[in-house]
């Protein structure tokens, strides 16, 4: 093998091998996971729904519509669970499920909080350790009927495909605090951290801290300037992008901004 050939090869190897480690720094897309075994309830969903614990504005508007589901504390995991996608069949009731055993696909909005007054198997539903999901109403009635009150489901985790266009960002706060409600999220839906850079300093992400559900906030002075803002977001299952310019110069505050980009 001549020298030029050797160097050649050892290119080869060397450029082989950084594509892996690339590749391999970033964790796959997500993936649906295995089917578990749950309860499911129903409460009077409307398109006046609010986003409760997850701190949504209105659910339908904000294009989440009435597939949406309460967790029990098991699953909400303070919050953490937030904007995750699952899909729900009533199983193990030929008197209540629906024929066919229908799927129903929901992302979950909001907490279905605990009581300790009632039994787990009579009406504290959402007790601990139960995995428990609250739907609304007009959608539970796609799996079972309604007057069942009360039904097993069979539920997994998937990825939030039916989430359109790029991760959005409404701005709220003062010129010394800045909160960000963080929607619309594709892939696992969920978000576990976030960070966001101003124009005037484009190499330094800033942490910010989830406050309560998706609502996350920097303890800061971010609009001195108005430059343009971007954010980083690492979603639950561990992938990460940075979504650059999403608030363009001159932004406010109570506006909503969208990304170019989510995750596929």
């Amino acid at each position: 093998m001549g020298l030029r050939a050797l160097f050649g090869s050892l290119f080869l190897v060397m450029f082989l091998v950084v594509h892996a480690v690339h590749v391999n720094a970033h964790p796959p897309k997500f993936r649906a996971t295995e089917w578990k075994h749950a309860h499911g309830t129903f409460y009077e969903g409307s398109s006046d729904t609010f986003g409760g614990a997850c701190g949504y504005h209105d659910v339908v508007k904000e294009g989440y519509g009435l597939e949406t589901v309460a967790l029990s504390n098991s699953l909400f995991n303070k919050g953490e669970m937030c904007g995750a996608c699952f899909e729900l069949k009533c199983e193990d009731d030929p008197q209540w499920c629906k024929p066919g055993q229908p799927s129903l696909i929901v992302t979950a909005t909001n907490q279905c909080p605990p009581n300790p007054a009632q039994d787990s198997n009579n009406g504290g539903w959402c007790n601990e350790p139960r995995e428990h999901f609250d739907i609304a109403r007009p959608v539970f009635e796609t799996i079972a009927q309604y007057k069942a009150g009360i039904v097993p489901v069979a539920y997994r985790r998937i990825p939030c495909e039916h989430k359109k266009g790029g991760i959005k960002f409404t701005l709220s706060g003062n010129p010394y605090f800045t909160e960000v409600l963080v929607w619309n999220v594709a892939g696992a839906g969920d978000v576990k951290d976030v960070k966001v850079k101003t124009e005037e300093h484009p190499d330094q992400w800033l942490q910010m801290s989830r406050m309560w559900g998706q609502r996350w906030v920097y303890n800061g002075k971010l609009c001195e300037s108005q430059g343009a803002l971007s954010f980083q977001v690492t979603s639950g299952d561990g992938r990460c992008v940075d979504l650059e310019c999403v608030a363009p110069k001159g932004w406010a505050l109570g506006n909503t901004y969208e990304a170019k980009n989510n995750f596929d």
